[in-house]
C-alpha cells in the first residue's frame, strides 16, 4: 500500500472511531510506528487530523472523549495542585456533591480520615475511593452507567440530584471558557452536570489550564454558574483576571 492510501484509510478511521492510535495503526499496517507517525504529521499539516499523545483524532473534533485511563494520566501533577487546593473549600460538616471526573476523584483520594461528611457522587471510581473511609456517608447515585467514564446518567440520575440540596459541588468540565461557557462531549453527562450545579449551593470548577479556550458538543452552563474556579499556574493571568472580571473567582493552585 502506498503511504496516500494507507493516511487515506488512517482519516477513515480516525472519523468513524473518534480517534486512531499509534500502535494498532502500526500492527494494522504492517509497517514501523514510526512510519504511522509520518503519515499523522502529513495529515495534521494537511488539517485532516490533530494529533493527541499517542494517536490522533479528526480536525474539528467537537465530540471526542478521551477514555478514563488517558483522563486519569493526563496533566497529572497539575490535577494534584488542583485537588490539594480543592481540601480548603470543604465544609466543616455537611454535604458536598462530587462530579464524576479525574481531578475530582483525586479530592475523593486526599479526602483526610478525620473528614466527617455527607457525600453524594455519580462517578463510580469516586465512589469506590470512599466507600471505606470511616467518616464519610456516601451516597452513590444510580442510573445508566456510561463505559467510557464511569458516570452514571439518565433519568434515575436526573431524578436524585433533583431531590437534594448540597453545600458544595466540585465539578468538572471537558472545557471552559468565558465564551462557551462548561462543555463536555456527552449529552446525557452534560444534563447531569446542570442538575448537579442545580443541587448545590456553591460551585467550584476543578480544571486543569488546558482546558480552557476548549469547546465539546455539549454545553452544560456558563461560567457565571461558577463560585470559585480551582486550576493551575498555566493559565494566563490576563485570562483568570478576565473570568474573575465577570464574576468567578480563580485560583491558580
Amino acid at each position: 500500500m502506498y503511504a496516500p492510501e494507507r493516511q487515506q484509510e488512517i482519516l477513515r478511521l480516525a472519523r468513524d472511531g473518534g480517534r486512531v492510535d499509534v500502535l494498532s495503526l502500526a500492527e494494522e499496517f504492517k509497517v514501523t510506528a514510526e512510519t504511522i507517525r509520518r503519515d499523522l504529521k502529513a495529515l495534521d499539516r494537511a488539517g485532516l487530523v490533530r494529533r493527541v499523545h499517542g494517536g490522533a483524532i479528526p480536525a474539528g473534533r467537537l465530540d471526542f472523549e478521551p477514555d478514563l485511563a488517558e483522563r486519569e494520566g493526563t496533566a497529572a501533577d497539575e490535577k494534584d495542585h488542583i485537588a490539594r487546593a480543592a481540601l480548603a473549600e470543604l465544609p466543616g460538616e455537611g454535604s458536598v456533591i462530587l462530579d464524576a471526573g479525574s481531578t475530582v476523584a483525586r479530592v475523593a483520594a486526599a479526602l483526610p480520615l478525620e473528614s466527617t461528611l455527607t457525600v453524594v457522587t455519580h462517578g463510580l471510581p469516586t465512589a469506590a475511593r470512599l466507600a471505606d473511609h470511616p467518616g464519610i456517608q456516601l451516597h452513590l447515585i444510580g442510573g445508566r452507567v456510561r463505559q467510557r467514564t464511569r458516570a452514571a446518567v439518565d433519568a434515575w440520575a436526573l431524578r436524585a440530584y433533583g431531590e437534594i440540596r448540597a453545600d458544595v459541588l466540585f465539578l468538572a468540565a471537558n472545557g471552559f471558557s468565558a465564551d462557551g461557557g462548561l462543555t463536555t462531549p456527552d449529552l446525557a453527562e452534560a444534563a447531569v452536570k446542570r442538575a448537579a450545579v442545580a443541587a448545590a449551593r456553591r460551585v467550584v470548577l476543578l480544571a486543569d489550564s488546558a482546558k480552557h479556550g476548549q469547546e465539546h458538543f455539549a454545553r452544560f452552563g456558563d461560567l457565571s454558574d461558577v463560585d470559585l474556579l480551582i486550576t493551575d499556574t498555566g493559565l494566563d493571568p490576563d485570562d483568570a483576571a478576565a473570568i474573575e472580571a465577570a464574576g468567578t473567582e480563580v485560583v491558580r493552585a
